[in-house]
């Protein structure tokens, strides 16, 4: 939403008229429509008035950004990098312990063909 419509918003949701608001913030109701159509825009004093009036941060009035939302929004995005993180640790944790696995199994394997080997070579293996 921009500038304008959010003014137009803000002061709607009030029930109040152009003149209403113009009165409050010491403009006239032809000052409060030129904001309004986007001809015009309120000085750093006004921006200020209205804000207080509104009961909302100049962030949140010029751009539409409470910035409650960005931080909760910022932390949000640093939980989830984390989740990622965890996860990708996890998953280089199972591929270290399956390499290790496959290692220790190909050297017992190998073990066991070697005795294999050495049983049939004295002939002992199979001589009852």
């Amino acid at each position: 939403m921009n500038f304008n419509d959010r003014l137009i918003d803000l002061r709607r949701k009030r029930g109040l008229s152009q003149e209403q608001l113009g009165y409050e913030l010491g403009v006239s109701r032809q000052t409060v429509s030129k904001w309004e159509l986007g001809q015009s825009y309120p000085d750093f004093q006004r921006l200020v008035l209205l804000s207080d009036y509104y009961g909302i941060g100049l962030d949140e009035l010029v751009r539409g950004i409470d910035v409650g939302d960005v931080r909760a929004l910022n932390e949000s995005d640093k939980q989830i990098s984390s989740i990622y993180a965890d996860v990708k640790r996890g998953k280089e944790a199972v591929l270290r312990a399956w390499r290790a696995f496959l290692v220790v199994g190909g050297v017992v394997l190998a073990l066991f063909a070697l005795v294999v080997i050495y049983g049939v070579s004295q002939g002992s293996l199979f001589a009852g």
